[in-house]
């Protein structure tokens, strides 16, 4: 079975502003329209949104980033108005919040839902399980890797037959070598005040600025790190703090009254992570709760970079120890400052002997054409059990 002729997609998300879940967005809806469908998203907005709208997706604007009830209530009325007006074939939410508005308005019109659990939600009540079963109650679930899949299995006990795992894709034709030009990560190193000839090995902390990400665990493992007298590192934290102003500033001062402005920077959003993976010599992954997939540690494999990672949740799955990165125990500064040294000291034989290795095993399992291959083959699979 193929999409149908008239097959529309209708995908719910917050915002389109940065993250794996709303790169997914994009990338599902460009190959449902490549399949010959109709892509339609309801969101906030957010800096995405051209790039949605360029690939030929069309935007419909409405405040589903909201947990309020009387919004989401709302959502829903507009959300039934948006099926029937452009005959959506089948509705796919992103998000909880989003994911109530969503089922009433496919429920309310007969439409196949599917939900993607993106991240590993917990729940330490009955009704924040409540909350975050609202994922589970369409047709599908997709789970972002095998780890969110036994989290959705043993948390809301569904029949295993409803839960399907795609890894999120990495865009090959983005994320390639050699697609970027010296121009580019020259800009990017202009940009970032990083001399040409700087000879420290570059380490890259990717994503939004919150203290999950662990920012604050590499800080003080470059402290330990200068303390030894080591000066032949530069960490860079590049990400927006979307607002949290309050942890930003935190990160800036734990890094003066470290003493390490000249060894942690914080770089602020990048628009050119192809040529941000370029730049570095190795990416970081310090998360201190476990990420679902961790799409910032394939990316980088992409890039041909070796990955330091918190050795728990997706990322297990996506970075080999001793083979396409390292795996440190979470938020341990010691065992990360050991793990900054070995990476460093590897010297850039080894480590581009691992970003290949990381290369390799990353096209191979983690393209985003698999994925939405995957994907599309998920609503086949919907829309034939409608009948």
């Amino acid at each position: 079975m193929a999409l149908p002729a008239d097959f529309t997609l209708l995908q719910v998300i917050p915002e389109l502003d940065t993250g794996g879940a709303e790169q997914s967005t994009i990338d599902i809806a460009r190959a449902v329209i490549a399949a010959g469908g109709r892509a339609l998203v309801a969101t906030r907005g957010g800096r995405m949104v051209s790039r949605l709208e360029a690939d030929g997706a069309r935007l419909a604007q409405m405040p589903v980033h909201t947990k309020n009830p009387l919004v989401i209530l709302g959502n829903a009325a507009r959300l039934v108005d948006l099926i029937r007006k452009e005959k959506v074939s089948l509705v796919h939410a992103r998000s909880r919040a989003p994911a109530f508005s969503a089922l009433w308005a496919a429920q309310a019109t007969g439409t196949p839902f599917v939900a993607t659990y993106h991240g590993v939600y917990k729940a330490r009540s009955g009704l924040k399980r409540w909350y975050n079963a609202v994922m589970t109650r369409g047709d599908l679930v997709i789970a972002n890797s095998d780890y969110t899949r036994d989290h959705v299995l043993a948390e809301h006990r569904i029949d295993p037959a409803r839960i399907v795992t795609i890894p999120r894709g990495v865009d090959f034709d983005r994320f390639n070598p050699g697609f970027v030009t010296a121009e580019r990560v020259e800009a990017l190193r202009a940009a970032w005040g990083i001399a040409p000839n700087d000879p420290r090995t570059k380490i890259l902390l990717a994503g939004r600025l919150t203290r999950i990400k662990g920012h604050l665990t590499i800080i003080e493992a470059a402290r330990r790190l200068a303390a030894q007298g080591r000066r032949d590192f530069l960490i860079l934290f590049a990400g927006d703090d979307q607002g949290r102003t309050g942890y930003s500033e935190e990160l800036a001062q734990a890094i003066a009254e470290a003493g390490l402005q000249e060894a942690v920077r914080i770089v602020g959003h990048c628009d050119d992570m192809p040529a941000a993976y370029l730049l570095a010599d190795l990416a970081i992954l310090p998360t201190i709760v476990p990420e679902s997939f961790g799409r910032a540690a394939v990316e980088p494999q992409a890039m041909g970079r070796p990955v330091i990672a918190s050795n728990h949740g997706g990322v297990t799955e996506t970075v080999l120890d001793g083979i396409t990165g390292w795996l440190v125990p979470p938020g341990e500064a010691g065992a990360w400052a050991e793990a900054l040294a070995r990476a460093v000291d590897a010297g850039s034989a080894r480590r581009a002997e691992m970003g290949e290795a990381g290369q390799r095993r990353a096209r191979q399992l983690y393209s985003v054409d698999a994925m939405c291959a995957a994907t599309l083959a998920a609503y086949e699979r919907v829309l034939e059990a409608r009948g």
